[in-house]
């Protein structure tokens, strides 16, 4: 890693709920927050606390060099298709390995991200 970069992967202990164009896409009680040096943090949700079957995959890729190689999704709401909104590292490099599959939502394209406390 970059001298001064860093990754930070914890468990939220936090309820986190994804909307996309007033419809809930996740729900989950077992998030983890990425935060990574100069980025914003980052909500991870296990496959099965988001409805995947509003999600298609796309040929999309990209590589960080903290992380590894994301996979992307669209998600298709009320007939509108947001692209690439979510993405995934399904084999990420060693340091990110508490993210392996699971699923993020880019709040920047249109995702209502929100956290709450746990009970």
């Amino acid at each position: 890693m970059a001298s001064g970069h860093q990754i930070t992967i914890t468990p939220t202990g936090q309820h986190v709920e994804v909307f996309l164009g007033g419809e809930k896409l996740a729900s989950s009680g077992r998030a983890v927050v990425l935060a990574e040096t100069g980025l914003p943090d980052r909500y991870y949700l296990p496959a099965e606390d988001v409805r995947t079957d509003l999600l298609r995959p796309t040929s999309t890729k990209s590589t960080c060099p903290y992380k590894g190689e994301a996979s992307y999704w669209s998600a298709e709401v009320a007939g509108q298709v947001h692209e690439d909104i979510v993405w995934s590292y399904p084999d990420p490099i060693p340091a990110a390995a508490g993210i392996t599959g699971l699923l993020c939502f880019w709040p920047e394209r249109g995702a209502e991200v929100v956290v709450a406390r746990a009970a």
